[in-house]
């Protein structure tokens, strides 16, 4: 492998929809560090984000530049080309020095021929049983199995490895820190899939430092877990085991950690992922997504007066275009559109009947996850605003920058890396 680029220990992924907020996502990393813990922000937004909002990817990165100049930030910080592909990466390269690149559309279609078997011939090993040190038993990969996993991943780890090649042709080799996304499928990778992919992904030479696979159960935009958490936690563990065992069987970088993608307001979950880096001295990197656009929102409600107006126009209009808002979204929301209240009924609220529905307070009877699950998907509404809602996140910036420190300080830092159990 070349010498690379490292990501740290601790990693968050920070997206910001209209780059207004990078300083206010910051803070949230500096009161963590002033407790003692370092957290390396990671400034993400998607090709599907920029061309929703008609961004460029330069400004993800003048903003983060003037909030780490503004604020006297010295530790690292990054800048992700979110969920890119070989068609759209190239209008990030100036600008990024991370790479998550997204395989789901290659997942589960067929291998040039010969590949598989070549595979195989590589990586014996990978048949039989297999021990693997913090895993209480042995797994065992049969044949038949070791060429369904290759089957079905094994065309996604090789366009990975185009992608990182065409990326490393531009940028240099060791520029920058690759991650590899596996979250956008139809079933979770066990962790002999998750050995096998991380095998072949070796012999692509990619110097992968995190990997973000699909977990059991639902992780929907913006609200909590859907699932078995105890079931979760067993899961992580294993797929922790399994990354250490192949860094050291096949040479990846000792930096490589997961991911956890779509992890913003994974509240029941923060515990059990904090107790397993503790366990495994692991990192993680979480991508918090759309959390910062739904704190814009609930600044602008906060502030009253025309914030407040705008936050219910916003909802009127998503309201109005559910169909086309939910649509690229299908796979990550549940949205029950019986529980949605009327843009009409919205339009009487107070500040704090709206605040409350929208913010991430599952004990509060007023939280309303449907309403805030179409929200997280509704950027397109304020985006058509255009300056309209630029200046009013002018006119709100010290309510809106509060909710948005607050929030990932108090709601994500905090559980996931400075409580104590």
């Amino acid at each position: 492998m070349p010498e690379i680029l490292k990501l740290e220990k601790y990693s968050l992924g920070v997206g910001d929809r209209f780059a207004r907020q990078a300083s206010a996502q910051l803070g949230a990393c500096i009161a963590a560090a002033n407790q003692g813990v370092e957290v390396i922000p990671v400034w993400n937004k998607s090709n599907r984000e920029h061309l929703i909002i008609g961004s460029e990817p330069a400004s993800t990165r003048a903003a983060a530049d003037a909030a780490v100049k503004a604020l006297g930030w010295k530790l690292p910080y990054h800048v992700d080309a979110d969920h890119i592909g070989l068609r759209t990466v190239d209008r990030f390269v100036p600008h990024a020095d991370f790479y998550t690149i997204d395989v789901a559309d290659w997942i589960g279609k067929p291998a040039e021929g010969g590949a598989i078997e070549g595979l195989a011939r590589r990586h014996s090993e990978l048949v039989g049983r297999i021990a693997v040190a913090g895993i209480e038993a042995p797994f065992e990969i049969t044949v038949p199995e070791f060429q369904r996993i290759a089957a079905k991943y094994l065309l996604a780890v090789q366009e990975a490895g185009k992608v990182y090649r065409h990326v490393a042709g531009l940028k240099g080799e060791g520029r920058f820190i690759t991650e590899v996304s596996l979250d956008e499928t139809d079933t979770p990778q066990a962790p002999p899939e998750m050995l096998v992919i991380l095998a072949a992904l070796a012999d692509e030479g990619i110097p992968l430092q995190t990997i973000a696979p699909k977990f059991t159960g639902r992780f929907n935009k913006g609200v909590d877990y859907v699932g078995d958490v105890g079931q979760f936690e067993r899961e992580f563990n294993e797929d922790l085991a399994v990354v250490a065992f192949a860094v050291k069987r096949y040479g990846l970088p000792a930096t490589l950690k997961l991911s956890v993608h779509s992890g913003s307001d994974k509240f029941s979950l923060y515990g059990p992922i904090r107790r397993a880096l503790k366990r495994h001295n692991a990192g993680v990197h979480l991508k918090t997504a759309g959390t910062t656009w739904l704190e814009e929102l609930i600044g602008l409600a906060e502030a009253g007066g025309n914030g407040l107006a705008l936050a219910k126009e916003v909802y009127a209009g998503a309201l109005q275009h559910v169909e086309e808002l939910c649509a690229p979204y299908a796979t990550v929301i549940d949205i029950d559109r019986r529980k949605l209240p009327a843009a009409s009924l919205v339009q009487g609220w107070s500040a704090g009947q709206f605040v409350s529905a929208l913010r991430h307070e599952p004990a509060n009877p007023a939280f309303n996850p449907h309403l805030r699950q179409l929200l997280h998907v509704g950027y397109k509404i304020a985006a058509q605003m255009g300056e309209r809602y630029l200046q009013a996140l002018g006119e709100c910036e010290a309510s809106v920058s509060r909710n948005v420190t607050g929030n990932l300080y108090e709601r994500h830092l905090k559980p996931l890396f400075l409580n104590a159990d």
